[in-house]
C-alpha cells in the first residue's frame, strides 16, 4: 500500500480495545488516513472521543445514521477502504462475521468492502480453543480474512495461553506493509529446514527441523514486497506465494547455492538447522551392520553464517540459535563469534515449541539489546521479526546496504 493508504480501524467489545487507540496513531504515523468505526459493546471500554481526537474524523457507530448516512453511507465508506482491520476482534464478532449478519455498521462494511480484511482476535484463551471459535476462524480463512494473533500471555482475567490481541506494532507491519513493499526493490535470501548428510544410499544425518520457520519468514518478507529466495532443505511444505524456491539437501549444497546470491542481498537470515558433521566417507552401497561398526568418522562441514559475514560487503545477517540450556549466554556467543548482526534463539524439547511444532518462542538479541517474542504460530512470529530487522538495522548498522 502506498503512504496515505486508507485503512478502516473497526474495534469490537473486548478489554482489548484500548490497544486500538495506539493502533490508529502508529497508522498515522506511516502516513494511513484512518477512519474509526467502533460496535456498540466497544464503546463500554473505549469512548468514541478518544478515537475522534487521535483520528482528527468522527467515529462511525450507527448502522442507520441520518446524518452519516449524507455524509458518507455504508457502501461509500465500504469503497474508499483499502483495508479494513478489526482490532479487537471479538468471538461474538467473528462468530457474526462467519454468519454473515450484517445488523450493525462494522459487519456491514466487513460484506461490502472489496479491500482486504485483518482480523485480530481478542477473547479469553478458553474461548479461543473453542470448537466454535475455531470453525468460524477457519471458515473466515476460507473466505480470505487475514487473522494476525492471536498471542499468547497474561489476560485481564488472570489467566495464561493464546487469546490476546497481537501488539499494535505487528499489525501495522502486516496491513501497509503487506500489499505495499516497504521492502519493495530489495532481495532477502532465507534457508529453512533441515540438511541431510548422507552415510549411504540409505542413511543419512539429519536433525528434526521442520521448515516452518523458515518458510514462514519468506513468506513475510514476500509479503513486505522483498524478492525472497528460499533456500530450503528437504521438507514437506508449500513454497509461499511469490517466493523464488531452491532446493537442496546437504550443508555443502545449502553453503553454495547461499554464496551464490548472498552478495547481492540486503538481508541474509539463516533459519535452517544445518547439520554441524557430516560422515567422513560416503559409501556408495549399503553398508551391513557388521561393516558400520560401533563409531563412526565424521568431518565438520562448512560454516553457511560465518561465510556470508565474511562477504567483503555482507548483507544484513540474521542468524537462528537452537539450544537446550544457558540460551541468552550461548546465543550471544553465536552473535559474538560469527559477527551476526541480530541472532533469533530459541530453547528446543519444549512440548508444542520448535521443531515440528506450528508455534514458537524467540528471543531476539543483537549488540546492544535483546527483545522476547512469542510464545506465537510461527507466522505471526515471523511478521514480528520481520518488523523488528527492518525497525533495527539502521540502528545496529548503519553502513548497510538495506535499500531504504
Amino acid at each position: 500500500m502506498h503512504a496515505a493508504s486508507r485503512i478502516i480501524v473497526g474495534v469490537t467489545g473486548s478489554v482489548a480495545a484500548y490497544k486500538a487507540a495506539e493502533l490508529v496513531r502508529r497508522l498515522q504515523a506511516r502516513g494511513a488516513q484512518v477512519r474509526v468505526v467502533m460496535t456498540e459493546a466497544a464503546e463500554a471500554f473505549v469512548t468514541p472521543l478518544t478515537f475522534q481526537a487521535l483520528s482528527g474524523h468522527p467515529v462511525r457507530g450507527a448502522l442507520l445514521d441520518p446524518q452519516g448516512e449524507a455524509g458518507m453511507d455504508h457502501i461509500t465508506l465500504a469503497r474508499w477502504a483499502d483495508a479494513v482491520v478489526v482490532a479487537p476482534a471479538s468471538a461474538d464478532f467473528l462468530a457474526r462475521l462467519r454468519a454473515g449478519l450484517a445488523d450493525d455498521l462494522l459487519s456491514t462494511l466487513c460484506l461490502a468492502t472489496r479491500a482486504p480484511v485483518y482480523l485480530a482476535p481478542a477473547m479469553n484463551q478458553v474461548m479461543w480453543h473453542h470448537p466454535a471459535t475455531q470453525d468460524n476462524v477457519a471458515t473466515l480463512r476460507g473466505r480470505g480474512c487475514r487473522f494476525i494473533g492471536p498471542n499468547d500471555g497474561g489476560q485481564a482475567c488472570g489467566e495464561v495461553g493464546p487469546g490476546r490481541m497481537s501488539e499494535p506494532a505487528e499489525i501495522v507491519t502486516r496491513i501497509l506493509d503487506a500489499a505495499g513493499g516497504a521492502l519493495r526493490g530489495e532481495h532477502w535470501v532465507i534457508t529453512a529446514g533441515p540438511t541431510r548428510e548422507p552415510l549411504d544410499p540409505v542413511r543419512f544425518l539429519s536433525n528434526r527441523s521442520s521448515g516452518r520457520m523458515g518458510f514462514a519468514l519468506a513468506q513475510a518478507a514476500a509479503q513486505s514486497g522483498a524478492q525472497v529466495s528460499l533456500i530450503s532443505g528437504p521438507v514437506a511444505l508449500d513454497t509461499p506465494q511469490g517466493v523464488r524456491r531452491h532446493d537442496v539437501e546437504t550443508a555443502q549444497q545449502m553453503l553454495e547455492a547461499v554464496m551464490a546470491v548472498a552478495p547481492e542481498a540486503e538481508v541474509f537470515i539463516g533459519c535452517a538447522a544445518v547439520a554441524d558433521v557430516r560422515p567422513a566417507r560416503y559409501q556408495p552401497v549399503k553398508l551391513g551392520k557388521a561393516a558400520l561398526g560401533e563409531s563412526l568418522p565424521l568431518a565438520r562441514n562448512p560454516d553457511i553464517l560465518a561465510s556470508v559475514t565474511a562477504l567483503t560487503q555482507p548483507p544484513f545477517t540474521v542468524g537462528f540459535a537452537a539450544e537446550t540450556d544457558d540460551l541468552e549466554a550461548r546465543a550471544r556467543a553465536k552473535l559474538r563469534s560469527k559477527n551476526l548482526d541480530m541472532i533469533a534463539a530459541n530453547l528446543v524439547g519444549r512440548p508444542g515449541l520448535g521443531f515440528e511444532a506450528d508455534r514458537n518462542e524467540l528471543l531476539l538479541l543483537w549488540s546492544d539489546g535483546k527483545e522476547h517474542l512469542g510464545p506465537a504460530d510461527k507466522a505471526a512470529l515471523a511478521t514480528t521479526l520481520i518488523d523488528r530487522i527492518v525497525t533495527h538495522r539502521e540502528a545496529i548498522r548503519p553502513s548497510a546496504n538495506t535499500g531504504i
